[in-house]
């Protein structure tokens, strides 16, 4: 069993490489299989088609991402020092690539989302859910910041709708440009999209 586990685990780390460097349509099955060393038979064993594959790694990166989101947004610090939280680990995990890789290479979610979003109706239902539950996690700590008196916005769910599409828009500019730096002005941005002040922001941080 652990052998049949390592060599599922072995396409889905070589899939989400992949994945991640060269896109979804570009793949084949017997390419993936190379990168993970296994035999192609094994990828059936495991996977229906190359569709069900990549809605596995989608489930595996964002459960991951998810608990970096929930680490980040958490309790322990005032909500506008959370969300600032968020945006440092999501530049630090795009300079970690950067290094690793040698180039940016975007978001994963975002990145198939932008190449799937005329076909492959099952991998774009489950980003469309992935981005909702997002919003959801900044909707709450921008709920509390407005408890606060921290940001001036009425609509809390519309403001994490936005400042959702802005950090996914500054990623993709940090690809675009091979510059995790693009993020650098993303914090600012988002002060002025939430009707908050600098000084006060870093006052609750």
């Amino acid at each position: 069993m652990g052998r049949t586990s390592d060599a599922r685990e072995r396409i889905l780390t070589a899939a989400r490489t992949l994945m991640l460097s060269r896109g979804y349509s570009a793949l084949g099955v017997a390419e993936i299989c190379t990168a993970a060393g296994v035999p192609k038979g094994s990828f059936y064993y495991f996977f229906a088609s190359k569709e069900e594959l990549a809605l596995a790694v989608v489930e595996e990166h964002w459960a991951g991402q998810r608990a970096e989101w929930t680490r980040a947004l958490g309790w322990d610090v005032p909500p506008l020092r959370r969300l600032r939280r968020l945006y440092e680990s999501t530049e630090a995990e795009l300079r970690a690539g950067r290094e690793s890789c040698g180039t940016v290479t975007g978001c994963l979610l975002g990145n198939l989302a932008l190449e799937l979003s005329t076909r492959t109706e099952s991998v774009r239902e489950r980003l469309r859910e992935i981005f909702d539950e997002q919003v959801a996690l900044v909707a709450e700590t921008l709920a509390e910041a407005r408890a606060s008196g921290d940001v001036g916005v009425a609509d809390t769910d519309a403001a994490a709708r936005a400042l959702v599409a802005l950090l996914e828009g500054r990623v993709l500019f940090a690809k675009l440009y091979d510059d995790p730096g693009r993020l650098d002005a993303l914090w600012a941005d988002s002060l002025a999209l939430l009707g908050a002040e600098e000084s006060r922001a870093s006052a609750t941080g």
